[in-house]
């Protein structure tokens, strides 16, 4: 038996959900507030893809039935129940009510009512999705050589293969679909003679990788992109052309100003003072641009210090080893029958172990420093330059446009003043008029795409400022990074202190270990140290 969902068919607790978390100028609920709710159940982010694809939330919001649909599959998914359209058909008992946590913290959410507002936390935007992307070397073809990528999402539990030409498409109907948003650029394309030939060849397809890795984290974890066909067509797509495949989604949709809501009342919600907001901003943005910049240029520099460090130890032990190796006799003559040298020759051999050890210790501490921190500000940085290029679109884009299109009104006017007082025919007359309604109109769409293209800034500017948390995390993982090196290395020093005491000679003229700075009185040899 099927059962309808409707008002009377669902507990008074599915009506309480909906007065909390409704848009009340809309009358609906907000995707990126829903997906909020949806992490609170604490389901497995597979259990939550499962339902949020049962629902119908193409539009970007979900009405009042659709929500019910969503609580009552989340409360049998709590139950152990995998969520299906079917398994609501055959429910004959009364829906279970599913667990939310505190509904006052929910009312939160949309307390505004305005779409303006972005609600989202860094923490809940980072959550949304983890991308990887690995290389996959391969030669095809006698002459044509390309390497191909592993993208694994997270979020859909999928991995595909792409090449760089898909992300390349990829990146240009984001352009296309999401003009009036942050889209970060990708690394350049450069034509390879061979892959993997050489080490300057590895490090830019290495430098790349990292960049479109960053490029679809970013892209997967924006919250109008990540509930996009697009990104869920790139990210588990595995049939033959999905270049093809992304194309047609994207003749489907169009672009974000076509099939937004509110697109066309847009200016209902901006402030009066949105072009000064606009500018302050965009000034502001530029200097966090500039210090994140000098930023990860100095943690790349301390990065490749740590990697110049373990290639200094690891020479430094073996040049030890290479001395200590020395098969020469020592002249007897002028050792006064003292075989300390010889001794002494021994012990340096050994130390090349410990030396290697401390190089090893000393690249990881490199790999984490590029890992851990230079990699998050190089993410903030695609973010930052990408909200650079969303101003300059804006201003080259759309005013440039808007301004056109009244120059050309302009002409038509004076064209057609010309004509009626020459009484021309009435047959040029009527085309002239034709043409001004046609570029009246033109006019019109490009104020609303201007307000529209306002709004989305502003939104994007609300985007750069949660991220502005990330602050935290890039210092944390430095300190981190820091401290975990100088324990490692401190570790290996101290167990290579007690192996130099054969190095220093007692006064019976046997070895003797120093003392350490802790046991008494310990100073250097003032041989080595002259004033």
């Amino acid at each position: 038996m099927e059962v309808e969902i409707n008002e009377g068919s669902v507990p008074p607790f599915y009506r309480e959900v909906y007065e909390a978390i409704c848009c009340k100028q809309e009358d609906h609920v907000q995707t990126d507030v829903f997906q909020r709710l949806l992490r609170k159940t604490d389901l497995p982010v597979a259990v939550q893809n499962q339902i949020a694809e049962h629902l119908d939330c193409k539009e970007g919001f979900l009405s009042k039935l659709t929500l019910y649909k969503a609580l009552a599959l989340i409360a049998l998914a709590q139950k152990g129940k995998h969520p299906s359209p079917k398994l609501l058909e055959n429910f004959t008992q009364e829906f279970p009510k599913p667990s939310l946590g505190d509904l006052q913290a929910l009312r939160m959410q949309p307390a505004s009512g305005n779409p303006l507002l972005l609600s989202q936390t860094l923490a809940e935007l980072l959550d949304i999705d983890t991308v990887q992307v690995e290389l996959i070397p391969e030669k095809k073809g006698l002459f044509l050589k390309h390497v191909e990528y592993e993208i694994t999402s997270q979020r859909f539990q999928a991995s595909v293969y792409r090449r760089y030409s898909d992300f390349d498409v990829f990146h240009e109907l984001l352009l296309q679909r999401f003009a009036y948003r942050m889209v970060p650029a990708l690394p350049p394309k450069r034509m390879l003679k061979g892959v993997l030939t050489s080490t300057t060849d590895r490090e830019f397809i290495e430098g790349r990788r990292r960049a479109l890795r960053r490029f679809v984290n970013l892209v997967a974890r924006h919250p109008f992109f990540s509930e996009d066909g697009l990104i869920k067509i790139f990210l588990t797509f595995n049939g033959s052309d999905v270049q093809n495949k992304l194309r047609e989604s994207f003749k489907t949709a169009g672009d974000e100003f076509m099939t937004c809501k509110i697109a066309t009342r847009a200016k209902e919600y901006l402030p009066g003072d949105i072009q000064a907001k606009f500018s302050s901003s965009r000034e502001m943005i530029r200097n966090i641009f500039n210090s994140f910049q000098k930023l990860r240029d100095r943690a790349e520099r301390m990065a490749v210090r740590s990697v110049e460090t373990a290639t200094d130890l690891l020479m430094f032990g073996r040049e030890l080893s290479s001395l200590g190796s020395d098969t020469m006799p020592v002249l007897s003559w002028a050792s006064t029958n003292n075989n300390t040298w010889g001794t002494m020759r021994q012990s340096l051999k050994g130390l090349s172990v410990e030396f290697a050890l401390l190089a090893d210790k000393a690249a990881q501490q490199g790999k984490r420093e590029e890992d851990d921190v230079v990699e998050k500000l190089n993410l903030f940085l695609d973010l930052l330059q990408s909200y650079k290029d969303l101003c300059e679109r804006h201003e080259k884009g759309v005013l440039h446009d808007h301004q056109r299109a009244l120059q050309k009104y302009s002409v038509i006017k004076r064209q057609m003043m010309s004509a009626t007082v020459q009484s021309k025919e009435q047959v040029s007359v009527d085309q002239l008029e034709s043409r001004i309604v046609q570029q009246e109109n033109a006019i019109l769409t490009m104020e609303l795409r201007n307000y529209f293209s306002l709004f989305c800034l502003h939104q994007e500017t609300q985007l750069i400022c949660t991220y502005l948390q990330i602050t935290a995390h890039i210092l944390g993982a430095f300190v981190n990074s820091q401290i975990q090196g100088h324990r490692e290395m401190s570790v290996v020093w101290n167990d290579l202190q007690p192996k130099l005491g054969c190095l220093f000679g007692a006064p019976n003229g046997m070895p003797s270990p120093p003392l350490t700075p802790q046991q008494g009185n310990w100073k250097p040899p003032n041989a080595f140290f002259p004033n």
